[in-house]
């Protein structure tokens, strides 16, 4: 027999409800202070107690429990303010659409989607390198024209380049 314990079915369940029933207000209400809106804090804060319970920090061993949902709440914030950020840009940019290319509203969905997925895969890329990654992807822009619109030469964009697929191909491993 061992002397380590480790948590069992019984005690996980309980240690996330006593941090849910004990932090839940506390974190809502700091979540709705930065976001100036309860119903996206709510949803923010299920979505931080979700995040702990798919983590693999065992929740007994929280030593700051308020600092460590803090910590997953304020990830979860900057996605939430980039997602809105990118949904603001799409749809600026479908507003100046005539009205016939407009797509259809699922249209919109999966495109919205898969440039969120696009966004989330090249999280993590210096804002330089990004750039010339999307120019080249989205708008069909060479390396020289890059280069101009960067102010670097086109060696460093064909090293931006390098990194950026080199970082996609590892993300999808």
């Amino acid at each position: 027999m061992t002397d380590a314990v480790s948590p069992t079915p019984a005690t996980e369940p309980s240690s996330l409800h006593t941090l849910y029933r004990d932090h839940r207000s506390w974190l809502e209400n700091w979540l709705r202070r930065r976001l100036g809106n309860a119903w996206d804090a709510a949803d923010l804060s299920q979505d931080t107690f979700l995040r702990v319970l798919a983590s693999a920090q065992p929740i007994p061993d929280l030593q700051e429990p308020r600092a460590y949902l803090v910590t997953v709440g304020k990830r979860l914030l900057v996605n939430f303010h980039q997602r809105r950020s990118l949904e603001q840009a799409y749809l600026n940019a479908l507003a100046r659409l005539p009205q016939d290319c407009v797509p259809s509203p699922e249209q919109r969905w999966l495109l919205l989607e898969t440039l969120q997925a696009l966004d989330e895969l090249l999280d993590g890329l210096p804002p330089a390198v990004r750039r010339a990654f999307l120019w080249s992807q989205l708008e069909g822009l060479g390396y020289r024209a890059i280069a101009e619109r960067l102010k670097v030469c086109e060696r460093t964009v064909k090293r931006y380049m390098a990194q950026a697929y080199e970082h996609c191909l590892l993300v999808e491993l």
